[in-house]
């Protein structure tokens, strides 16, 4: 009996933060018009959140591709199939570790950010002082946060990718003596924007949605101290990175499987 207990009381708290994240992101989206015209607020969100998330993007990228690279030309030369890295490559980056790897270090820097600047905002009463002067907080300080991350994370993940790729080039061409030819050229064969290119963009949305609005969520109702914002700012990551991982399962599910 206390196991049943436990476990239905854990379904309904699920059930309920579920719930709770859904309403908030309903009311961010019914405040779009106002988003539109508050586009410069949006644009500078973009750069907090996308740009100056660029480096750790690209650089963790490159390494991921070196990793690959190397991992993927030391099993394939074991069946005299080293030709088909420059595929196998950008097949694994474009459709599942691009997307997933991004989001997570997106989740890590950007929403953990996000989350803090808006509870550090709620715990110095700014957006209290928002409401007394008839400004909407969610307008004006969340919905901006959350379109920005929901525009970066595709566009992080594209460099993430492009980077990605490079490191495999790097590894597998100029290191290994692989042929460039044929390492672009299996690519190109192989590699179609309708089936790789384009479903990795549609994760990489879901996954930008996904942790914008945790991040938003958390920091919007965080306890207004410094532990609650700490403790905010690691339930970001750590939901997060649950999300996109539970996330992945579901969409390649439908998207890879025939």
């Amino acid at each position: 009996m206390n196991f049943i207990q436990t476990t239905g009381r854990k379904t309904l708290a699920f059930v309920r933060i579920l719930g709770a994240h859904t309403l908030f992101l309903l009311r961010i989206v019914s405040l779009l018009p106002q988003s539109l015209l508050r586009l410069r607020l949006t644009v500078r969100q973009v750069y907090f959140a996308g740009v100056l998330s660029v480096l750790i993007i690209a650089v963790s990228g490159l390494f991921v591709g070196m990793v690959l690279g190397l991992q993927g030309y030391t099993q394939l030369a074991k069946f005299k199939s080293a030709d088909v890295l420059g595929f196998m490559v950008a097949a694994s980056l474009l459709r599942e570790l691009g997307p997933v790897l991004a989001a997570i270090l997106f989740a890590s820097s950007a929403g953990g950010a996000m989350t803090s600047e808006i509870g550090l905002m709620k715990t110095t009463e700014q957006l209290e002082a928002m409401n007394v002067m008839a400004v909407d907080p969610v307008a004006r300080v969340v919905a901006p946060r959350f379109w920005a991350g929901v525009l970066s994370m595709p566009l992080l993940a594209s460099i993430f990718n492009v980077a990605g790729i490079y490191g495999a080039y790097l590894i597998g061409v100029r290191w290994l003596g692989l042929d460039a030819g044929i390492f672009w050229s299996h690519m190109q064969n192989n590699i179609t924007f309708g089936y790789d290119v384009l479903n990795g963009l549609i994760k990489s949305a879901c996954f930008g949605t996904a942790v914008a609005l945790i991040a938003v969520y958390q920091g919007f109702h965080c306890t207004p101290t410094a532990e609650g914002i700490l403790r905010a700012s690691t339930r970001t990551v750590v939901s997060s990175a649950l999300t996109v991982l539970a996330l992945d399962f579901i969409l390649t599910a439908f998207m890879f499987t025939a």
